[in-house]
């Protein structure tokens, strides 16, 4: 909220069936309930502004709202990246789904886990229809065909990435417009050699059931039961099991410790939106961490301790973040995207990256001496 409770900006309130639901200003109206007291939290000791008993909203019907968020968060701030204005325009405006969407949606998440990618640039420039026609891509019906392997697509992708991220592929330069021209020779070379090929329908790792192993020999006479494969250690949420000091940060760290442990005792119950609500209790539990050392933006707190915190973690585990793209400069992001749960949050693997970066830091800033 910061030093005063500002009036300029009102929920924005919906009345559903005689119940009053806000639709912007979520965080405001709770900190202001817990303030007032109508909302009770054991340990939380924040200082909050004054807010009067009666909060100014702006109540409006459902379509006005929606109107609205939307003006806020695209037209005038463009606070949102650009899948999550693709979202919001699909899911509450009627618009059918963009190639970007569709493109995130097939490659599992590809935008999604890599924040560099949600860029409007990318979205008006380089994943578009033609482009990535070009590179072996199509849509058809929501499904997304390629004329190349699984491994191809592998690496033409990271290799995407890579471009963006190094500003090879950007708004400036040469090679605006014309993403193709960037990518390395070996990229450049399977586009060319699978010009030809057919079309076929593909389906992300993470999303294909995997095949029993066959222990009988095939029809070669050649056994094809393989070496079994060494499964990796089992990480534990944060990382290790951390000793911090008392008060709040120490409180919310048990709480969502004590969650888990009741999560991962019965999956089942669980579907995996769980993952965005640990998200969301990280973004939490890091703002709590950030606001007790006198930081405004978590963004400061993981600048000044990741890089410290980075050198305490494994190289195993240094590739297992990287692997999820959870680095100091994507990590306020990640954060950021899961906590208000604008795009698919719902990774477990990347959940668990998150939390053992930030169990770093935690360690450093509020650990017990």
């Amino acid at each position: 909220m910061g030093e005063y409770y500002d009036f300029s900006e009102l929920p924005i309130v919906v009345y559903k069936k005689g119940k009053p639901l806000v639709y912007d200003g979520n965080r405001r109206v709770v900190l202001a309930k817990i303030k007032l007291g109508f909302v009770s939290i054991d340990g939380f000791n924040c200082n909050l502004p004054d807010v009067p008993s009666e909060l100014p909203c702006n109540v409006c019907s459902e379509d006005v709202a929606l109107k609205s968020v939307y003006r806020k968060h695209v037209m005038l701030r463009n606070s949102w990246g650009a899948l999550e204005r693709d979202i919001f325009a699909h899911k509450y405006r009627n618009e059918k789904k963009s190639t970007f969407l569709l493109f995130d949606e097939c490659t599992g998440g590809f935008i999604t886990n890599n924040p560099e990618m949600n860029q409007g640039f990318i979205r008006k420039e380089i994943l578009t229809d033609a482009l990535l026609a070009d590179m072996g891509f199509i849509f058809e019906n929501g499904l997304m065909k390629t004329r190349h392997s699984d491994e191809e697509v592998s690496v033409l992708l990271n290799n995407l990435l890579e471009k963006v991220k190094t500003k090879a592929i950007s708004t400036r330069g040469e090679n605006r417009g014309k993403p193709i021209a960037a990518l390395d020779k070996r990229v450049k070379d399977i586009i060319v050699a699978n010009c030809n090929n057919e079309f076929r329908i593909f389906t992300p790792v993470t999303a294909k059931t995997p095949q029993k192993q066959n222990a009988q020999a095939d029809n070669t006479g050649e056994a094809s039961r393989k070496t079994r494969i060494t499964k990796a250690k089992k990480q534990m949420l944060f990382g290790d099991k951390l000793v911090l000091k008392s008060g709040n940060v120490n409180n919310l760290y048990s709480d969502i410790l004590s969650l888990y442990e009741v999560v991962i005792k019965d999956k089942k119950t669980f579907s995996p939106c769980v993952n965005g609500l640990f998200r969301m209790s990280f973004r939490l539990l890091c703002e709590m961490a950030s606001r007790d050392l006198g930081y405004n933006d978590i963004k400061d707190y993981i600048t000044n301790y990741y890089p410290q915190a980075k050198k305490n973690l494994s190289q195993d585990i240094l590739t297992l973040l990287s692997s999820q793209n959870v680095k100091c400069e994507s990590l306020p992001q990640l954060l950021h995207t899961g906590a208000h749960n604008y795009i698919s949050s719902t990774s477990a693997d990347q959940a668990m990256c998150i939390s053992i970066a930030l169990g770093a830091m935690l360690k450093i800033s509020h650990g017990k001496c």
